[in-house]
């Protein structure tokens, strides 16, 4: 009780002084003034102490009100001063909004005042001081500014993103894996970062450019990756280390994503510019992951509360998106964002030629009744739009709420003479993915850390095909629900070792139906499967190791079935400049995507998702061992990574067959073993990177002859080669990208036709001439007022106009001649991209 009176005395005494001083108006140093009003207003004040060292005033009136007096502060020291929150104030001098970038560091997870953070700019590096704050001489408005603190997730921010607001705060988030950091950074370009842990992690916001792309589209990002590529050039088809795009578990903010593509598989369905970060995990997946036997592609949008308003719109000659980041309150705010296409408004040459890709061999733009046929009009477009909203409850409780909705629809008109009479008659096509989700994380303490997670996607693809010849009308559909529950906590055990732990829940559900009118046929199949599942895994750090080791428990009640899956990685330092990481997994997912007949869905998407029933569609199980060897010394890096991967439980009707296995069902696996090579150096503003990959897919189904083969995936040898530019606010990127051609089946010579049947040879025994492709891209960013800038940008893809063949098959003209079908890849495309920011 005596202290709390002395302390009031000397609180009394200190106001008592203070206001003594303002009448009799005597100057006194700003620094004490500052104490006054924070012992007054329960206030804080963070700044650098050569900033006011200087100053002297008459102390602000006791009457005031806190603003009043902030205003008086402004007024009579020349200094800004910027509320932070209902604490804490940054004051800066105002020519640090001219030439200088300055900020203020705090906790995001208790917003104290964080000194002692590193925060550099090029390779200039300050500390901040106790009152969490630093200036840096700014350079140009793509320099990127780097925060680190111990046991904080690192944030990195464009110049160019401050612009408005130069002395910002910047809030870091408690890391809950520390023991996984960034071991090799700028991995093929800067913002492309490879962890500890194995996963590659692409920070959109800072991300380079790279050859062909104008926009940081994370979906044509992880292609330019080793080990990864898409055969046939979409979104819709990626394929890890000889897998098949069905294989890949999308998450979106944690939501599972059945389809990731617009233009049924040329664009992401992803807004570019909403996205945050993307983790990508080919091996060693954490047991806190299900499903997804190839890959995990994780994105993950902005989960900072925004804290004043920004926005932005562009477009570019295939689409325009709009986006925008509203602060509600104080604990509030929401992202939103809408991007639709443009043909509506005009059918420019890049929308022809994606046009051309994307239905060039499908009913869309084939007549089944050519000689009758008088017209077909198309109509074609597609749009996303997302939602996010953000609840910090307290310091300690974060509440977030996200939506996703993409959608494609294709629809075209026939007009025929049947009979001397004017048929008319509109088939069609839409596919969608809507998908929402729910979490709330819990920070108990600075070593314990709980989150609870549900969320619900729904896939919808559905179309009506009409025949006007012979009068019959087919309706198809396949639909998604998969709804799942996550609950699991991560305590911090000692400062280098973590437990991870937790449970979920999945149902999900698999509806097919077929209606045909003439002969009238209908089919309705609905499947529902259930999945329990509970993990534990640890990470330990031990000086030059780093470490995680984990199992995965997954139950089916429809079976009775449990599947224990162990997971592991490892990164060892040596020799300075050396790193050896070794991965391992096995995982399993209980849903795949069939083909039954490549004329479903309109020759557009004629894949159908189906449930594991473990029969006719086994519960795929995976098993996957990898090991490299990294280099790393300044801006030089040299990585060489081999594997063994092998996948049991496909089926013929997964893989796309268009030869003797066509209508064949048989079930079977895959084996792949590959390395991947990569070399890069930064040398000033250039960067330039090679890698090289070689890999052998081979497929196995015992009941086939002959029982092994080379698989539709199965390319040998794939090379990338680019080089990009940065200086101020021009970037300048371009690649070649080659590769040797896909497998394919060619029919025997002479005996091309048998008994009205194609005789086919050996499967995939021959090859498609080899893919070579050149890409280049540019963008430059300028001011348009203050706080206002703008990006252009433009991009070719396939300089040369190469006709790539992608696939080939053989169809039967007349029951007699046999003819040969090639599917082409991209042009030349060009594309025009216009971007304002606010």
């Amino acid at each position: 009780m005596a202290i709390s009176k002395s302390f009031a005395g000397s609180v009394l005494f200190l106001f008592v002084f203070t206001f003594s001083l303002a009448q009799q108006g005597t100057r006194i140093p700003l620094k004490k003034v500052l104490a006054a009003l924070e012992e007054r207003y329960s206030i804080t004040f963070t700044y650098a102490d050569d900033n006011i060292a200087s100053i002297s005033l008459i102390p602000p009136s006791p009457d005031l009100h806190l603003e009043q007096a902030l205003e008086y502060l402004r007024a009579n020291t020349g200094l800004r001063f910027s509320q932070l929150n209902e604490r804490f104030i940054a004051i800066s001098v105002q020519e640090e909004s001219q030439g200088n970038v300055c900020g203020t560091v705090i906790s995001g997870d208790t917003g104290e005042l964080m000194t002692g953070a590193t925060v550099q700019l090029g390779d200039r590096f300050v500390i901040t001081n106790d009152r969490g704050y630093f200036v840096l001489g700014s350079t140009s408005a793509d320099s990127v500014l780097l925060i680190t603190f111990i046991g904080y997730d690192p944030v990195a921010i464009r110049l160019r993103d401050l612009a408005g607001n130069p002395c910002a705060t910047i809030r870091l988030q408690p890391q809950f894996t520390t023991l996984q950091p960034i071991f090799v950074s700028d991995f093929l370009t800067h913002g492309i970062d490879k962890r500890a842990d194995g996963a590659l992690q692409i920070n959109t916001g800072t991300l380079g450019m790279l050859p062909g792309l104008t926009e940081p589209d994370v979906m044509q990002t992880i292609q330019t990756l080793p080990g990864i590529q898409s055969i046939n050039e979409t979104i819709s088809d990626i394929n890890v280390r000889g897998g098949t795009n069905d294989q890949n578990l999308i998450l979106w903010d944690g939501i599972r994503i059945y389809h990731s593509g617009h233009f049924f598989g040329l664009i992401s369905a992803f807004n570019p510019y909403l996205t945050h970060r993307v983790t990508l995990v080919k091996n060693g997946s954490s047991a806190s992951l299900g499903q997804g036997v190839s890959s995990t592609i994780d994105i993950r949008t902005d989960d900072q509360l925004a804290t004043k308003f920004s926005a932005a719109a562009g477009i570019n000659m295939i689409n325009g998106d709009v986006l925008a980041k509203i602060p509600l309150s104080k604990k509030m705010s929401v992202h939103v964002s809408a991007r639709r296409s443009v043909a509506d408004f005009m059918k420019t040459p890049a929308y022809k030629q994606y046009f051309i890709r994307a239905f060039g061999d499908s009913d869309v733009a084939n007549s089944s009744g050519a000689d009758s046929l008088l017209e077909k009009n198309e109509d074609f477009y597609f749009y996303d739009t997302s939602f996010k909203w953000l609840y910090d409850v307290s310091d300690r409780d974060k509440l977030r709420f996200s939506f996703l909705n993409v959608f494609n629809d294709i629809e075209y008109q026939e007009h025929a003479l049947i009979n001397n009479q004017r048929e008319s008659r509109t088939s069609g096509l839409e596919q969608q993915n809507t998908g929402s989700g729910l979490s709330y994380s819990r920070l108990w303490n600075e070593r314990v850390r709980t989150t609870a997670h549900v969320d619900l996607s729904l896939y919808d693809l559905s179309a009506v095909n009409y025949d006007i010849q012979n009068d019959q009308r087919l309706i198809q559909e396949n639909k998604v629900l998969d709804t799942s529950s996550k609950i699991d906590g991560r305590i911090r055990i000692r400062d280098n070792i973590e437990l991870l732990t937790g449970y979920e829940f999945s149902e999900v559900g698999v509806t097919n139906f077929d209606d045909i009118n003439n002969p009238f046929f209908r089919r309705r199949i609905k499947k529902v499967l259930r999945s329990h599942a509970a993990f534990s895994e640890g990470d330990f750090s031990f000086g030059k190791t780093n470490m995680r080791a984990g199992v995965r428990a997954n139950y089916y009640p429809r079976f009775s079935r449990l599947i224990v899956e162990p997971r592991f990685s490892l990164n060892q330092n040596f020799l300075g400049n050396f790193y050896f990481e070794a991965l391992g997994e096995m995982k399993n997912q209980s849903s795949a995507q069939i083909i039954d007949l490549q004329s479903d869905f309109l020759g557009v998407e004629k894949r159908r998702w189906m449930l594991s029933n473990e029969n006719d569609i086994p519960i795929i199980q995976s098993k996957q061992l990898s090991a490299g060897i990294y280099f790393r010394k300044n801006d030089f890096l040299v990585s060489v990574e081999g594997y063994y991967k092998n996948v049991e439980g496909i089926t013929t009707s997964s893989q796309g067959f268009q030869n003797q296995f066509q209508f064949t069902r048989a079930k079977g696996s895959y084996l792949t073993k590959g390395l991947d090579f990569l070399v890069s150096e930064k040398v000033g503003p250039f960067t330039t990177w090679f890698s090289y990959s070689n890999a052998d897919n081979t497929l196995r189904f015992p009941s086939l002859i002959p029982p092994r083969f080379p698989g539709n995936l199965d390319i040998r040898h794939r090379a990338t080669l680019g080089c990009s530019f940065e200086k101020k606010n021009f970037q300048w990127s371009a690649g070649l990208n080659w590769h040797t051609g896909k497998p394919f089946t060619e029919p025997m010579i002479p005996n091309d036709v048998v008994n009205g049947q194609i005789n086919y040879g050996p499967p995939n025994s021959s090859r498609l001439k080899d893919y070579l492709r050149i890409d280049v891209s540019a963008k430059y960013g300028f001011a348009l007022g203050t706080g206002v800038r703008g990006e252009v940008g433009a991009s070719a893809w396939n300089v040369p106009d190469r006709r790539n063949i992608i696939h080939q098959y053989y169809a039967l003209n007349d029951g007699s001649t046999v003819r040969a079908v090639q599917d082409y890849a991209l042009g030349f495309t060009s594309n025009v991209v216009f971007r304002i920011i606010f």
